[in-house]
């Protein structure tokens, strides 16, 4: 997929793994995703979750056929991160025909877990 011109691209997200049943998004914690008091803005972090269930939901589904697009998501920000990288690590509850439900980890690079989210992606035939 091309990021260019993206959210993605914005903040500094970059694909580990990509499967239809896990996808694994790095992203850096520096000045493109600190709120003013320096630490990982929960925005951020709903950015990298949302965009991780995405990708996994655009890889379930024949993109020729369907679009799909966020419905729903909340986030229990965990723990606080100044620097470093996290990584959003998305997985499947519920694939359907017309939504899906992920869960993402975000978590450090010592397997911490900063945040935790759950996202309803909607699923919508073209045309």
């Amino acid at each position: 997929m091309n990021y260019d011109n993206t959210l993605l691209k914005a903040l500094g997200m970059e694909e580990v793994s990509l499967d239809k049943d896990r996808v694994v998004l790095s992203m850096p914690v520096d000045e493109r995703t600190h709120q003013p008091l320096g630490y990982l803005h929960g925005g951020a972090s709903v950015a990298l979750a949302e965009t991780a269930a995405s990708i996994g939901s655009i890889l379930n589904v024949d993109m020729e056929q369907y679009k799909v697009f966020g419905l729903e998501i909340n986030a229990n920000h965990l723990k606080s991160k100044q620097s470093g990288t996290v990584y959003g690590i998305a997985t499947p509850v519920h694939i359907g025909k017309s939504t899906m439900v992920w869960e993402i980890r975000i978590e450090d690079e010592e397997k911490e877990l900063i945040c935790l989210s759950r996202c309803t992606v909607g699923v919508v035939p073209k045309g």
